[in-house]
């Protein structure tokens, strides 16, 4: 049954609202998936921080004023994956759920920071370590020179231990 005028401009106003909260945004295209395979990808991104929203592509298209995003050219239904945290978990998330179900849900765009992005780029960014990956490796490069300097010098007190110890043996 097609939705009114009012009720699409309730979606709209909705849209309007996603967008304007997000800070990526994932399109992926989607064939075959069932109920339980719907279900557990909202848990899995709600997890995450986003949220998975499925909607006309006109509607998509009028919400989304960007240049060089022509939502009605991707293939199939699509669904709108929009990151309110992290702008990589999400992305992160499709692809891991997307394991093994590679025919049903594909990545066909995406927004970030305000410019479209393609398919091969969303797929890239999904293959980025998270922020708490990369706050990790941050403070281990920070904190590598420390420690070398603290094993210098313990190395040269276990040294000036040992000579003494030998000087006390040879005595």
């Amino acid at each position: 049954m097609p939705k009114s005028k009012q009720q699409k401009q309730v979606i709209l106003d909705s849209l309007a609202d996603k967008i304007g909260k997000a800070k990526t945004i994932v399109f992926a295209g989607f064939n075959a998936l069932t109920v339980k395979d719907n279900e557990q990808l909202r848990q899995k991104l709600k997890a995450e921080d986003g949220e998975y929203y499925v909607a006309k592509k006109t509607l998509l298209g009028k919400s989304l004023k960007i240049e060089g995003l022509n939502i009605r050219k991707f293939p199939g239904k699509v669904a709108a994956i929009f990151a309110y945290g992290d702008e990589v978990a999400p992305a992160k998330a499709l692809d891991e759920f997307r394991k093994g179900k590679k025919d049903k849900l594909f990545f066909v765009g995406g927004v970030l920071e305000g410019r479209a992005i393609s398919a091969e780029e969303v797929d890239n960014l999904a293959k980025l370590p998270s922020k708490q990956q990369l706050y990790a490796q941050l403070v281990g490069s920070l904190n590598a020179p420390v420690s070398g300097f603290v094993n210098a010098l313990s190395g040269n007190l276990r040294n000036l231990v040992y000579v003494l110890k030998a000087i006390e043996v040879k005595k």
